[in-house]
Parts: structure tokens; sequence; C-alpha cells
């Protein structure tokens, strides 16, 4: 594996995933040219074992290589919950196989020779898609730490504002008195770090449905 990262983690890194060295090359010098970090791999099991996998990111990646296919590696990353943007870039290409690229979620099917620009338009646009998404996790992480914070009844009645209730009905649903609605109310909205409702409801919403709704005992 060839490398060219920098001491900066918090650059985006571009992983050039092909088994031709002459493309991984060329790819890789356009990069660095536009001031874009990038990390050479010969192959998908060179870029699985790679440390520098969870940088923020994309893949330029070629479909038909020795071994496991850039088609493959997608379905794999799918399987495992590993979002990372990919750009396809192939000699070999068909219409069925970027539809298929396409519909998993692919940024884009490119087939060589490309353009420069084309390229790194699409390579610039997967940055920005993952950058975007690592965003909105880091978020939702933030929202369910808050989440575990409450108590179990404050967590009711997050889940009963969040739905639309009304202290009073709120109240009468879980058997307590209107004030102590309210206080757990205002703790909901003070742990939660929610300046109005609207947030709170934000909040909620944003929380993964195995948080909201746990799975009985």
């Amino acid at each position: 594996m060839t490398s060219h990262v920098s001491e900066t983690k918090e650059a985006p890194l571009v992983f050039v995933v092909d088994d031709d060295e002459d493309v991984r090359t060329a790819i890789s010098e356009l990069m660095l040219s536009v001031g874009i970090e990038a990390e050479c791999c010969a192959s998908t099991r060179d870029l699985i074992d790679s440390p520098l996998l969870d940088r923020a990111g994309c893949l330029v990646l070629d479909v038909r290589m020795p071994g496991s296919s850039g088609l493959d590696l997608q379905q794999y990353f799918a399987s495992v919950g590993i979002s990372k943007p990919i750009v396809f870039l192939t000699g070999h290409g068909d219409i069925p196989m970027s539809v298929q690229a396409m519909k998993a979620g692919a940024v884009d099917f490119l087939t060589k020779p490309v353009r420069d620009q084309t390229l790194l338009d699409a390579v610039t646009a997967g940055i920005e898609r993952d950058i975007a998404d690592r965003a909105s996790a880091r978020i939702v992480q933030e929202q369910v730490e808050r989440y575990a914070t409450l108590t179990p009844r404050e967590a009711q009645v997050m889940r009963e504002v969040a739905l639309g209730r009304l202290n009073k009905q709120i109240a009468y649903d879980l058997g307590i008195t209107e004030i102590t609605v309210k206080l757990h109310r205002s703790n909901v909205m003070r742990k939660m770090q929610a300046a109005s409702v609207g947030e709170l409801i934000r909040a909620w919403e944003k929380l993964p449905v195995e948080v909201r709704e746990p799975a009985p005992a």
C-alpha cells in the first residue's frame, strides 16, 4: 500500500482501490494536485485492513479486480453498516452493473478513461456527503447520550410531549399530578438541552427507533 497521508487527521482522505498500479498512481497524483490526500490500495482486502478507513472521505473503486470485486465490497460495507461514499471507476462497466451500484448508494459510476474534472467533481461530492453524514451521526449520538440520562419516568414524559400530548393528558395517562408532569418536563428539557418544545420534538425524532421503542424485556 502506498501512503500519501499527512499528520492532519481531520483532513478528508480518498482511498484509490485499483489493481492497476498506473491507474492508482495517476488518480493519487490528481487528488494531491488539488490538495486532497490519497491512499492507494491494490485490492479490497488492503482497504478493509487499513486503519485509516474511519477517516472522513470517499472511495474511488475499480469494479473488477482479482478476488473480491468493487461491487462485492459495496455489499460488504452495507452489511456491516459502513456508509463510506463510493465513486466507481471502471473500464469494464455495463448498464446493469451501473444501475446496481447506483441503487446501492454509489456517488457515481464512471468509465475509463475519465476526464480529470469529472472524477474530481464526483470525489468532491463523495467527500461532502461523508462529512454531512458524519455530522448527522454525531448529532444523533449526542441525542442518544442525553436521552440515556433521563429517568424512566422522564423518558415517558418526553415521549408523550413529542407526540403532542398536553400536560393534563400526560398526567392522566401516567397517573401522576400535572405539577409532577411539569417538573419532569422541565428536567427533560434541561437534560436534552432543548430550548423549546419544537427542539425537544426534533431531538426525539433524531433518536433511533430502537432507542425510542425498545423491545419489551
